[in-house]
């Protein structure tokens, strides 16, 4: 089998529909804060909200979301299982990280199901919202300890402000089966984001310079994927960050004021740039 697969080699059949994050973004079913409506009506709040008229759809396109997320969580975590040899090398890692590895993937595959399930009790059919790569992405750096910052760290660390948004959602709308189904899950990746901080102390305890730089990726990947202020630690984020599931998971508090200070920097960009259009089309 091929070691070290490139991005553009991941297959998938033909229910998926593979775009980049903006086309996803700009998604009117996402789960973003509401724009400008024609008319000069603004709708405020986020529409994962139960109150909010779209929040059916944003609902069925972040579990769609959550959907993806887990084939690449499964496909990255199987990928580091079999890229790397055994051994103390800097292109080698210990083979305790590779059953850890090998355990994540059972989860993973678990999560998958569960979410095709869901899917399917929320009404969504697979395919209906889009894939990026981006996640699959961070799972191929060359640098096993960056792929447990970008991965374990950042991604499942969204992970699991997702899930405990969409369990809360679940038991605002008195919907047992995917506050249920979300709380498995969220347990399951609170143990990950566990797993990627205890190997990065590790495997770095002796090279800060390389703690320091797989930091800094994980900086890079968790403001890529505050969606432009979509996770944060504000009343109107669409997705909270869930502080005390994060501290179980090795965060400190200082590392999640950090992660909100970049999703808040994020929405200011992103409103910038809004405003940037605006004035650009009013000229």
């Amino acid at each position: 089998m091929k070691r070290h697969m490139a991005v553009k080699d991941l297959a998938r059949d033909d229910r998926f529909v593979r775009s980049d994050m903006k086309d996803r973004l700009t998604d009117p079913r996402q789960a973003t804060r509401e724009e400008d409506r024609p008319g000069g009506t603004q709708k405020r709040g986020p529409a994962i909200r139960i109150h909010h008229p779209n929040a059916p759809d944003a609902a069925r396109s972040l579990m769609h979301g959550i959907f993806v997320g887990e084939v690449q969580a499964l496909e990255g975590a199987g990928r580091t299982c079999w890229d790397y040899d055994p051994g103390p090398a800097r292109d080698e890692v210990p083979f305790e990280l590779k059953l850890d590895m090998a355990r994540q993937c059972w989860d993973e595959a678990r999560h998958v199901e569960i979410s095709c399930k869901l899917s399917d009790w929320m009404g969504t059919e697979l395919g209906e919202f889009a894939e990026s790569t981006m996640l699959f992405e961070a799972a191929c750096n060359e640098d096993p300890v960056l792929r447990l910052t970008g991965v374990n760290r950042a991604l499942e660390g969204l992970a699991i402000d997702v899930f405990n948004t969409m369990r809360e959602f679940g038991q605002t709308a008195g919907d047992p089966v995917l506050e249920f189904c979300e709380d498995w899950m969220l347990a399951d990746e609170v143990t990950h984001v566990k797993m990627g901080s205890d190997w990065l102390r590790r495997l770095t305890a002796k090279d800060p310079e390389r703690q320091e730089r797989a930091l800094e990726f994980q900086r890079v990947v968790d403001k890529l994927f505050s969606y432009g202020g979509l996770r944060g630690d504000d009343d109107d984020s669409p997705v909270r960050l869930a502080r005390r599931f994060r501290e179980l998971a090795g965060f400190q508090a200082d590392e999640i004021d950090e992660i909100a200070e970049l999703s808040r920097e994020a929405t200011r960009e992103r409103e910038a740039m809004a405003a940037a259009r605006t004035s650009a089309s009013a000229n």
